[in-house]
Parts: structure tokens; sequence; C-alpha cells
């Protein structure tokens, strides 16, 4: 007749009658690694030979580890740059204000690699109608033109702003800028919020500037917007990524794309956020306001490179002390 246990939540049969530490000896476990325990109670060490193993028990056999194995490290997946169902091989995006000059704006965009321009909506100049224009300089037709709402304070004037550049132009992908105040241009969220919904609703594919406040940016996701742009720091202070955590909270839980906009000072920036796991880097003051703003065209575009290769390739751990890279066994 077999004698028929569980051993840890598994049915377990042995062939005879035997004690425990016969039954331990057939699992091919050392009695003094492990405790028992046999029916909800322990089984002493020194009375492994005595304790009769009997049909229908139900063991329990624990020993000690380390805590449990680190996971296992899951590269991230090389997804292309689409939004709203475009691709774009760029992850630089630039902007077409503060430049000495147009022909100065289309140099650093040709060095930048970018395929996107921000573009403001302002006013003709009837006095002379002549002065160049933008699309003299950077075509509509090669690059995509992303008409923004800088400079609008309330979510009817941003509304209103994006009517007149589909118009215009056509253009239906835009981006939604809605300030709080002319001191440090942050986002003003529940005017955001409000427009974003009504661009939505009037057919606008949104890419929109925000906080980084994690809830607000799936808020805005839930309501439509069709990429998320928090600010690194406040619009052209050059001051760089202010919060990684709140970024990388906002890049973890969003399924749409996640774009810096803002504060991105230098190049070391754009790899900051690149790094992190964002979708792609906005840049205007940083290459406008740089001494070369060519240059800094180029570098921008490495850094978003590079940035992106090490967030593919998964940074090493962190470590509080050194660690040597050769080994220590065998020196002379």
């Amino acid at each position: 007749m077999s004698l028929d246990v569980i051993v840890n939540g598994e049915p377990k049969s042995f062939e005879r009658a035997l004690s425990v530490r016969a039954m331990l000896a057939a699992l091919g476990l050392d009695p003094k690694k492990i405790a028992v325990e046999r029916n909800l109670e322990i089984v002493p060490r020194s009375t492994y030979d005595q304790v009769q193993v009997r049909n229908g028990d139900r063991f329990e056999i624990v020993h000690f580890i380390g805590g449990g194995n680190a996971p296992a490290r899951v590269a991230p997946e090389d997804k292309p740059f689409t939004v709203a169902g475009r691709t774009w091989r760029s992850r630089l995006i630039i902007g077409t204000g503060k430049y000495k000059s147009y022909e100065e704006n289309a140099r650093a965009l040709e060095a930048s690699g970018a395929e996107i321009v921000t573009v403001a909506v302002r006013r003709v100049n009837l006095t002379d109608p002549s002065q160049p224009k933008l699309v003299d300089f950077i075509d509509p037709k090669k690059v995509t033109y992303l008409p923004n709402t800088a400079g609008c304070f309330t979510g009817e004037d941003a509304v209103r702003t994006l009517r007149l550049a589909r118009e215009a132009g056509g253009w239906e992908l835009v981006k939604l800028e809605v300030l709080g105040e002319k001191k440090l241009l942050y986002p003003d969220m529940l005017e955001t919020l409000r427009a974003t919904e009504m661009l939505a609703k009037d057919g606008f594919k949104v890419m929109v500037y925000c906080n980084d406040d994690p809830l607000m940016a799936k808020r805005l996701e839930d309501i439509g917007a069709v990429a998320i742009m928090p600010l690194a720091s406040p619009i052209g202070s050059g001051m760089g990524l202010q919060s990684t955590v709140n970024i990388r909270l906002i890049i973890e839980d969003s399924k749409v794309p996640v774009i810096v906009d803002a504060g991105i000072g230098t190049a070391s920036d754009a790899a900051m956020a690149m790094e992190l796991g964002c979708d792609a880097v906005i840049s205007n003051t940083g290459i406008a306001h740089a001494q070369d703003p060519v240059r800094m065209a180029a570098a921008m575009k490495l850094a978003v490179e590079a940035g992106r290769a090490a967030y593919l390739a998964g940074r090493m751990p962190r470590k509080n002390y050194g660690d040597p890279s050769s080994p220590m066994t065998g020196l002379i």
C-alpha cells in the first residue's frame, strides 16, 4: 500500500512506512539545512528518526534564501517615433523662434536632421508684406510644420489660433500650450485640459505641452491627446531636466508618445531625456541662443541619437562602491 502525503503543496507517494528523516532522504534533502512542519506543527530536528510519516500528512519544508533572484532585465523595444499614425526618422524637433534670421534657422534645421519644426501663428505684416517669410526658407512640403499656440493664455484663444492654422495650411496635427502667467510660462493645466477636449472634438490631433504631473498627463491622454509634452524646466530657461522621477513616471504610464518640451539647454540635457525613454525632444532656445546655433543643432542631433541608443542598451545598475573591471585573482 502506498503512503500518500502532501509536501509543499504537491502530492507525493512512498511505497512503505518511513520516518521523517527517511522521507527527507528520499526527497534528496539535507536535514541540517531545512525545517519541517507537519500538519501545522513544527517537527524538531532531534525527532526526525522517531516521527513516522502517516497517510494524509501535510508537510511544509523550508530553507533560507537570499531574498530572491534579481529579475531578468529585458531590453526596451525599439519602436519607431510615430504620432497619430505618422512616423519620422528623427526624434529631435526644433523651433523656429529666436534665431537671428530665417536663413540661420534653415541651416540649423539641416544640421539637426529634424523633420518637424514648431511654428507660431501671427498676424501678417500689412506695413511691409514683402518681408521674408518662414516658408521661403523651410519648405512645409519637405518638413512637417507643427503649428503651436505660443502666447495663448485661455482655451478659447488656443482653439481660435489653431483653427486659423488649419485654414492656412490644412494642419490637423498641432501643438497646444496654454500658459498661466508670463514670468514662469508654466502651463495653466485647467485651461489646457479644457482646450485639449475642445480641439479633440473639433478633429485636431493634439500634442500637448503640460507640467510634469503624471496624473495630469494621464488625464490629457484620456481626453484625446495624441502626444504628451511635459516640460523639463521653464520655457527658454535652459535649466534642463528638473524632475527625472516625474518624467519617468509619465513615460511608464503613457500609451502615447512622450516628448520632453521646454528647458533643454544643451546636448547633455537632450541625451538625459532620451535615456529616460522619451520618444523625442524639442529644442528651440537651446539651439537658437547658442553661440553657434548650427553647431549646437548638430550636437543636439547626436545627443538625441546617443541617448536613444543608451536607453535601448540599458544602463548598468548603479552601485554605491567601486567594482574592479579586472579580476583580482592571479595578481603578480
